[in-house]
């Protein structure tokens, strides 16, 4: 599926015209639901080079991804994984 996430609105819109449209607020500070993932003892990342990018591309993806930072629909993570 594709979508478009407006950051300004916080309305994210999927391009398929059947699917509903719907808001999102960013993330939650409380959730409903907490849950955790349990690893295999003594498992560890696979180590994995990114995608290449053209420097301009990796320009964009660094901005929209700031972008998103600070309006709250991602945050940093901590995990190896």
């Amino acid at each position: 599926h594709h979508a478009t996430i407006d950051c300004r609105s916080y309305r994210v819109i999927f391009g398929d015209i059947h699917a509903p449209e719907f808001i999102y607020h960013g993330i939650p500070l409380v959730r409903e639901v907490e849950f955790n993932i349990e690893f295999i003892p003594g498992a560890e990342p696979i180590s994995k080079a990114p995608y290449r990018m053209a420097p301009i591309e990796l320009k964009e993806l660094k901005d929209q991804l700031q972008e998103l930072l600070e309006r709250g629909f991602i945050r940093p993570s901590v995990s190896p994984w």
